[in-house]
């Protein structure tokens, strides 16, 4: 099973960042560059290059900022078409998403939900065509990109999940070393959002219930994935991405455009 392209997406950009301070202190984490670029141009550009049309991108801490990144990017004629939702308090991951769904931004059709700190390469089939390609809505609820843990750039802990043959989802025993990661991508169904509460609250209150369901299903990626989350991460992630990307002795590049 399969679905088309989704045509909607929406990228969390309004955290204050906590964990990479100073860096954080008077910018976005999602403006923190990796590689030359900010780390949101990275996934707005494998959005754009995936196919989706349009993206809603939510704001908060630095705000101004980020509204001035994505303008820039608008006026240099580099897609998706972008909506920005402002938050004059954090709803967290689910809460944004939530708000987002219930004003019809994200539309009546699957879409995916990214985090601004999310950073990964392609491998052969491009991650987000994977995910479109193997998500089921009559199996799944949301469908998750996994980094195997003891492969992720940069510290993970012990990791979020483990899987079964079938891709199914389960949360590990408390204190186990679980082997994936959740990588920060991942497509949704609007019915994970049916029973969602107004006001903040994490997507991981989701999760557990769709886990629950028998719902929740992951693939894991199969190239470089960075964790983003101190300051001693970003060049680590550099240095990662440059070695990726250079060609192996066949000629062929570790990131596949598209």
């Amino acid at each position: 099973m399969s679905i088309p392209m989704p045509r909607n997406a929406m990228l969390f950009a309004a955290g204050a960042g906590s964990r990479m301070r100073p860096l954080t202190e008077e910018t976005a984490k999602p403006l923190l560059a990796v590689d030359g670029r900010a780390i949101l141009d990275h996934v707005l550009d494998r959005l754009d290059r995936a196919g989706v049309p349009g993206v809603v991108v939510n704001v908060c801490w630095q705000a101004g900022k980020v509204r001035a990144a994505l303008r820039a990017r608008a006026e240099a004629g580099l897609g998706p078409y972008v909506t920005v939702r402002a938050e004059e308090t954090l709803l967290e991951s689910g809460g944004s998403a939530a708000a987002a769904l219930r004003d019809g931004a994200l539309g009546p059709e699957p879409f995916f939900l990214l985090n601004g700190d999310s950073l990964w390469l392609n491998g052969p089939v491009p991650a987000l065509r994977r995910l479109a390609a193997a998500f089921d809505p009559a199996r799944m609820d949301a469908l998750l990109l996994l980094a195997r843990t003891s492969l992720a750039v940069g510290a993970v802990g012990q990791g979020d999940f483990t899987c079964d043959a079938d891709g199914r989802l389960a949360r590990s025993a408390p204190g186990a070393v679980t082997p994936y990661v959740f990588a920060g991508v991942q497509l949704v169904a609007p019915a994970l959002f049916a029973d969602a509460p107004p006001g903040p609250f994490s997507l991981n209150r989701l999760w557990d219930a769709a886990i629950a369901r028998g719902r929740l299903y992951g693939i894991v990626h199969d190239s470089v994935w960075c964790h983003l989350s101190r300051p001693e991460d970003l060049p680590v992630a550099t240095r990662a991405l440059r070695l990726a990307r250079e060609p192996d002795a066949a000629g062929s590049p570790g990131d596949h455009v598209g």
